[in-house]
């Protein structure tokens, strides 16, 4: 999986984070402010989409009367405090970061979520200093599935999008790398058990956790090619 790898990037929420779980509740709190309730499916509709596209989504679909920075700033009070003390890094991601940086491996992250939120995560569970770049769909012309927010990741680290190895947890995010030209390493969320078998088909690798591989079989990996 490793082998020919020069960069890894990770998707941030329900990859690299557990953090899926709350972001339903928000749509429900904030939503609820204006009598409405969540439709069903929207998770999959806005899958993918940037935070400052998921706002505008919101405001034309409930035809919200604020204006979209302001949708934005209210999500990110409700999620601020969460972000920055309850989100937690998946089990086993930080022994993997780790290892990658020890390897001389270029790290990026790549993700729909907002800076400040990313920042706010990464700074509390101590792993900000592992990655050489962030970029997010604001930062970039689309959205996942399009590549662009790969690709500019790829651009900034000087790494050929062949030598990238993405970890993603949903269709969309999957279609992104592989849009990209990158491989891809699905990792299994609760948020989305219902999607796994797509997600299987998607993906290069599929994992249930990132120390289902324990940190001595990661160089006979790279050695050996084997998938996950």
């Amino acid at each position: 999986m490793l082998e020919g790898i020069h960069a890894v990037i990770f998707d941030l929420d329900g990859t690299l984070m557990d953090s899926m779980w709350m972001w339903k509740d928000i749509d429900i709190e904030y939503l609820g402010r204006y009598g409405l309730c969540p439709p069903e499916g929207l998770d999959v509709i806005i899958e993918g989409m940037g935070f400052t596209e998921t706002a505008e989504y919101f405001k034309k679909r409930f035809e919200l009367p604020d204006p979209v920075e302001k949708i934005k700033e209210d999500w990110l009070v409700m999620a601020g405090e969460k972000y920055a003390h309850e989100v937690r890094l998946k089990t086993g991601a930080a022994a993997f970061l780790r290892m990658l940086r020890a390897q001389g491996r270029k790290i990026g992250i790549a993700s729909s979520n907002s800076r400040e939120l990313i920042q706010a995560c990464l700074a509390s569970n101590g792993v900000e200093d592992c990655f050489d770049c962030i970029v997010t769909a604001c930062d970039v012309a689309k959205g996942k599935p399009a590549p662009d927010v790969y690709l500019e990741v790829a651009r900034r680290l000087d790494v050929e999008p062949e030598n990238c190895l993405v970890f993603e947890d949903v269709p969309m995010g999957i279609l992104s790398g592989k849009n990209a030209g990158m491989q891809v390493c699905a990792v299994r969320d609760e948020y989305c058990l219902d999607q796994t078998e797509k997600i299987r088909t998607l993906a290069d690798y599929y994992i249930q956790s990132y120390d289902e591989i324990p940190e001595h079989r990661y160089e006979e990996l790279k050695h050996h090619g084997e998938r996950s």
